[in-house]
């Protein structure tokens, strides 16, 4: 049985965090026979995020805070989430409750057949233009890139840890995902894709659509392409 790494990127979720930290431990407890941690990444939030953390964490040694003075964006919080996590598996979602953790099983009964399985939202339940603008931008990067998945951004995503050992992932913005995908698939590791829950959010509130998180994706993107023609091009050379 495999242990767990949960890394959860947190921008000022203190109204969500009691309810996912204790459900996600559950869980990943249990799937984990008891070897597993939830690594709580405080992206800069402004609210009690980190204070909610560790009232969690001093009744639960595995729940484990990480913080950011300064917010460095979303790829970014899951990175030093995954560069923190130390078990066999990594496991990630986001804080705000819109997905049903229990719906991890369905990942670990399939990742002994796959390096990675990752999720698909059925059906999405995000308001209608945040809905468009995720298919416009899965359209591109399947198109840019080749196939990376039917839901890049997804936030429910299980590994072996032998994928971060191999895959370095540059984009700490809304690209992340992409990147991590793409790299994947190139360096040759095999992805199976399931359908999960999806539910709207309670509480907090979005950033991914802010015109300054879509701006910096689209911009890392063409830098990610840019980094992926050079390399080709030097492999091309030697």
């Amino acid at each position: 049985m495999p242990s767990i790494s949960v890394v959860l990127p947190a921008y000022n979720e203190e109204a969500n965090l009691p309810r996912i930290i204790p459900a996600v431990s559950e869980v990943a407890a249990r799937l984990a026979g008891g070897d597993y941690e939830v690594i709580v990444v405080d992206d800069g939030s402004r609210d009690r995020t980190a204070e909610v953390t560790e009232k969690l964490a001093r009744t639960n040694p595995a729940i484990k805070l990480v913080r950011h003075e300064v917010n460095r964006g979303y790829g970014g919080a899951l990175w030093t989430g995954f560069t923190t996590a130390c078990k066999d598996l990594v496991f990630f979602t986001d804080s705000d409750n819109q997905f049903d953790v229990t719906e991890m099983e369905k990942l670990m009964a399939l990742i002994d057949q796959a390096d990675m399985v990752i999720g698909y939202r059925a059906p999405r339940r995000d308001p209608a233009m945040r809905r468009l603008n995720a298919w416009g931008w899965n359209q591109l990067v399947n198109l840019l890139f080749g196939y990376a998945a039917r839901d890049i951004d997804c936030a429910f995503k299980l590994f072996w840890r032998r994928v971060l050992d191999t895959v370095q992932v540059e984009s700490r913005g809304a690209t992340f995902s992409a990147e991590l995908l793409v790299r994947a698939r190139r360096a040759g590791f095999t992805i199976k894709e399931v359908p999960v829950k999806h539910r709207p959010r309670t509480a907090g509130h979005q950033t991914g659509a802010r015109l300054s998180v879509i701006l910096r994706a689209f911009r890392e993107l063409l830098a990610f392409r840019r980094r992926l023609a050079e390399s080709g091009q030097r492999l091309k050379a030697s």
